[in-house]
């Protein structure tokens, strides 16, 4: 198993972390590096999943090039970034991306497909999501009678809050947000048909978009992966109860386990959980991409 890079550096340029991504800016571009860091329970942990980012990468490129929707990519060439980034090729090439900036759109686009989540949860208690009325009689990870789009705040640190289509557009405007709910799930429905394809069901993810400098609205950051998705596998699904998915369950069932408290630094993960979890990734990008990871 190869390394993790859990923080790249490039000397000179200003940066910004996230949880998972580095984030380069270059003035009029970006470039995206995707990290091996792994995150539960809002903490980054001291563990990294090897290869995590480059399969993410791997699967938002497969994404972009199967949907054909504008988007922020550039380039992949790590050459194309500039000298910095050239003479780190090694570790940069296949989780790098160079993109237009892009005035982000500050909601997170939510589109669900199924009743799971933080949607299960109002579900139970009033029969909404995102103050959307459902049907009564719902059980948990049942599909819904069609996808709904449940828009919510973009958190720098803790969780994300949801909110209603009514609140999100009295901040953007209606027709900004008709256009987002519109091409959100638009880009679902289409990903999701072609996920079953592959025996996978898309129960629900989350897009970004920004606004490029001539006012065109560009699809922007992760795509369609297991951080930003979830992926569940098909013959397995049983509504009614948690479903197994292609994600880091691995590593949020073995914290719940331990002792820790979840409001201090976390612990080391064992090797076989990052094994387990390295495995589902790779899992996840066979199955949507049809390829071999190497």
């Amino acid at each position: 198993m190869t390394t993790s890079l859990l923080q790249s550096d490039i000397p000179g340029l200003p940066c910004r972390r996230g949880k998972v991504r580095d984030v380069y800016d270059l003035g009029d571009r970006l470039v995206i590096v995707a990290t091996d860091r792994i995150s539960a329970f809002d903490w980054v942990l001291p563990s990294g999943i090897p290869d995590k980012g480059r399969i993410l990468s791997q699967l938002t490129l497969f994404w972009l090039d199967f949907l054909k929707v504008p988007n922020h990519l550039i380039s992949t060439d790590v050459s194309a970034m500039g000298p910095a980034f050239a003479a780190q090729a090694s570790v940069l090439q296949g989780r790098s991306m160079l993109v237009h900036k892009a005035a982000v759109v500050p909601f997170e686009c939510v589109v669900r497909g199924y009743l799971a989540g933080s949607g299960w949860k109002e579900y139970r208690k009033q029969s909404t999501v995102c103050g959307i009325p459902l049907p009564a009689g719902l059980i948990e990870c049942q599909q819904l009678p069609a996808p709904i789009f449940t828009p919510s705040t973009k958190a720098e640190t803790g969780h994300d809050e949801n909110i209603s289509f009514a609140t999100m557009a009295a901040s953007t405007g209606a027709t900004l947000a008709n256009e987002l709910s519109e091409r959100s799930l638009d880009v679902y429905r289409r990903a999701a048909t072609y996920a079953e394809s592959r025996g996978i069901i898309l129960a629900d993810t989350k897009f970004e978009w920004g606004h490029l400098a001539d006012g065109s609205l560009i699809l922007i950051d992760e795509v369609l992966t297991p951080d930003s998705s979830r992926f569940w596998p098909a013959h397995d699904w049983q509504p009614g109860r948690s479903q197994a998915s292609f994600d880091k369950q691995f590593v949020r069932e073995y914290l719940s386990t331990t002792t820790w408290d979840k409001n201090s630094p976390p612990p080391e993960l064992p090797q076989e959980i990052v094994a387990k979890t390295r495995e589902r990734y790779i899992e996840a990008y066979e199955r949507v991409s049809g390829r071999v990871w190497r």
